[in-house]
């Protein structure tokens, strides 16, 4: 049997191919699999055109069971606790053959590793596979964490040990094959048991059935975690978004000749109406950070976003005319009208999340961050809080719709609302905006007619359906860590950079409600960096 070489050798003479520089991969051995089959790489980073979090767990998690395979050690993946990275399991019997196959592997391709431990307070940091500590452990190690860094093209996007494999070493004991750590399912299966095949959702919350088959295959396991868990979620979650291009000449004309008077000059303000392309990466976002999502909906004055395939599943464009019960309060330049109407798309889920198309997702969340398993929907409040008394003239529009929502939640159910709600994806539930709009008929047809934003309107989906839901035992407040920015703010640079390096948000939203013209040419070139610095990977919607 090969050993494996003292780990001070190792690191003495380096791991690259003879004859290849460090860091560029050579031709694969016959006996060692790459780590990606589209994979390049410098500086122990490897390049993947169409980098997502998933496409680098697969990466990851495919060049671990190929390097098994290879070796002919059996292998079966576990429901592990962690919903980014993968987690197979081996018999303790084999360590000797995983760790000879695995340095080789590193030997080759360059990454990093780290040992789990049962008495671990918390995670090993990952070592390069270069360094001679990264192997002190690996005999006596519980599991080995192996990774391999993944960039997109521009190395916008860094994804590491994250979404990297762990190898866990099970024992014999009797008949069974024991787990070193706990998983969500079982600490033992059949040691005789053959492998069966498990759909992707059953490894990560990360995924759902509706997620694009082939960036999260099913995977090899065993039968004992093929079993629906008490706090999966498991039916559908879709998006809708509500988008306007107030450059387009026909939309121009109609709300030139539209009737109807504007009480307050943000509700006509021409920023509100101006399409900076957001939506596209909004929608980049969703892929990315959110491939759970089953539908993607767009809601429409008769647009369609010129970068937008209308040919590929998963995304629908939905005329404000199939959604609107009276045709007659069209056409509307109200975001108050038109989410009054966001119910009635035809096959949109029970759960859904609805998007202004200035919100985004900033990194991989899950649906527990907005429903939980029993499909209770959560909502974010904000720490402002809405003005005392009725309605005044000097209300901006969302304080007098919040006022509004006020007044009827209180006539129906004697409660008292007093904040408004974050700028963060909005959790809704379908049947309470439908029972909220029986209950409440006169003020939401007064909404829906609403060709501008007006004092008696009310916030349908950014607050009163999310209250009503609450109220009705279908909503409870949560938080998430987010960002809010305005913007026209004189350091719009330095904040989005901010941004932009931490990537430590769930969600944040980049409004443009006060920007002059003069404003918009100078954050148009800053926002066009940013967003396809965050954003880098398209969508499979994209023209």
């Amino acid at each position: 049997m090969t050993t494996i070489p003292n780990p001070a050798a190792f690191a003495a003479r380096g791991t690259a191919v003879p004859g290849a520089p460090i860091g560029i991969p050579a031709q694969p051995r016959n006996d060692t699999p790459a780590p990606a089959p589209e994979a390049d790489t410098g500086d122990d980073v490897y390049v993947i055109r169409a980098l997502t979090p998933l496409a680098a767990r697969e990466a990851n998690r495919s060049a671990v069971t190929a390097l098994l395979d290879t070796a002919g050690i059996p292998h079966f993946a576990v429901r592990g606790t962690s919903d980014h990275g993968t987690v197979v399991a081996v018999a303790e019997d084999d360590r000797e053959r995983v760790l000879n196959v695995i340095f080789r592997g590193l030997g080759q391709y360059p990454g990093h590793i780290s040992t789990v431990r049962t008495d671990q307070v918390r995670p090993a940091r990952p070592l390069s596979s270069r360094d001679a500590r990264a192997w002190r452990d690996v005999r006596t190690a519980a599991a080995l964490q192996v990774s391999w860094t993944r960039a997109d093209p521009g190395r916008h996007l860094l994804l590491g040990h994250e979404y990297g494999c762990a190898i866990e070493f099970w024992r014999r004991q009797g008949s069974h094959l024991v787990a070193p750590r706990a998983n969500r399912v079982t600490w033992a299966v059949s040691g005789q048991g053959a492998n069966v095949f498990g759909a992707a959702r059953l490894f990560s919350r990360f995924i759902s059935d509706w997620t694009a088959p082939g960036s999260a295959p099913p995977l090899a396991t065993r039968p004992e975690f093929l079993v629906e868990l008490a706090d999966e979620i498991t039916f559908p979650v879709d998006a809708v978004y509500t988008w306007v291009d107030g450059n387009d000449p026909a939309w121009q004309q109609r709300k030139a000749s539209a009737k109807g008077e504007v009480y307050h000059a943000e509700s006509a303000s021409d920023a509100r109406f101006i399409s900076r392309d957001e939506l596209r990466y909004s929608v980049r976002s969703l892929h990315l950070f959110a491939p759970w999502i089953r539908t993607i909906y767009i809601a429409t004055d008769d647009q369609v976003p010129a970068w937008m395939r209308e040919d590929v599943p998963g995304i629908q464009v939905v005329s404000h005319r199939e959604i609107f019960r009276d045709p007659t309060d069209l056409p509307t330049f109200n975001s108050h009208s038109i989410e009054s109407q966001l119910h009635h798309i035809e096959g949109l889920s029970e759960h859904f999340l609805y998007f202004n198309d200035d919100m985004f997702i900033g990194r991989p969340v899950t649906p527990y961050s907005f429903f939980t398993p029993g499909g209770v929907a959560r909502y974010f409040p904000s720490r402002n809080r809405i003005p005392q008394g009725p309605v005044v003239e000097t209300d901006t529009p969302v304080d007098a719709a919040c006022k509004n929502n006020r007044a009827l939640l209180l006539e129906r159910f004697g409660r008292v609302i007093t904040q408004p709600m974050e700028h963060i994806p909005y959790a809704l539930r379908r049947s309470a905006i439908e029972e909220a709009e029986r209950d409440f008929p006169k003020a939401w047809a007064r909404t829906s007619a609403s060709r501008f934003r007006a004092m008696t309107d009310l916030s349908p989906t950014s607050s009163f359906a999310v209250y009503y839901a609450a109220l009705t035992g279908r909503a409870q407040p949560s938080s998430m860590p987010f960002t809010y920015l305005q913007l026209a703010v004189p350091d719009l640079a330095d904040r989005l950079q901010r941004l932009l390096d931490g990537r430590n948000q769930d969600s944040f939203c980049l409004n443009d409600a006060f920007s002059t013209p003069e404003d918009i040419e100078a954050q148009q070139e800053i926002l066009d960096g940013f967003l396809n610095g965050y954003f880098p990977t398209p969508s499979p919607y994209e023209r």
